[in-house]
């Protein structure tokens, strides 16, 4: 005969199966479980790349230039060498420049020593060589460096698809041009050779 604790304990645990097994105490298990880290549904916000008007240089005089003052124009950044093959573009990019620096666009040059040492001047040379040469009126920067270990930050965004958001891609030489939009987002890449008066390039100007 079984006594009346054991009973009582019987019951007890007949009352705790029952619950374990009812409805609603396992949909607070599941609805519990999906709280657990890396069960989030939850999105994460997107992220925000930098922009061309994030960022402060020198030019070629050694003052501060903040590229957020071009906001609202049409950016052509250009690596420029003073005794390259592709030396002869800085007359074409003036041309460039002359023809739509009206209709919100502009040049952007900025001397780099990159390639088989074709920029070798002082800041001061180089702006004698180009004004002179070439009758360069468009912003000229001070000589940095767009590719390697002491890469510019600047061309560092320029260069890689993590920071800008849009594309992957190296400066492979002097007088590689990047389209810079009006909100200061990265559009494309023009390679060295291709003329800056190429269809493209003129068409990217003038398109709204």
């Amino acid at each position: 005969m079984i006594c009346k604790m054991e009973k009582r304990w019987i019951n007890l645990l007949l009352f705790a199966v029952m619950i374990c097994t009812s409805p609603a105490y396992s949909g607070q298990q599941k609805q519990g479980s999906a709280k657990e880290p890396g069960n989030s549904t939850e999105k994460k916000p997107a992220t925000r790349y930098q922009t061309l008007h994030d960022f402060t240089v020198k030019d070629i005089d050694g003052n501060d230039f903040a590229l957020s003052s071009l906001k609202g124009k049409k950016v052509l950044v250009v690596n420029v060498a003073s005794r390259c093959g592709l030396t002869p573009q800085y007359e074409e990019l003036q041309q460039l420049y002359t023809l739509y620096q009206k209709e919100n666009f502009v040049v952007i040059g900025f001397p780099a020593n990159n390639f088989n040492g074709q920029e070798p001047g002082t800041n001061r040379e180089i702006k004698a060589f180009c004004t002179g040469k070439y009758g360069v009126a468009f912003p000229m920067m001070d000589k940095i460096s767009v590719k390697g270990e002491d890469i510019a930050p600047l061309y560092r965004w320029l260069t890689h698809k993590d920071e800008n958001g849009v594309k992957e891609q190296e400066v492979t030489w002097n007088f590689q041009k990047f389209m810079i939009d009006e909100e200061g987002r990265l559009v494309d890449v023009v390679m060295p050779r291709e003329s800056p008066l190429s269809d493209r390039i003129v068409k990217w100007i003038r398109q709204d």
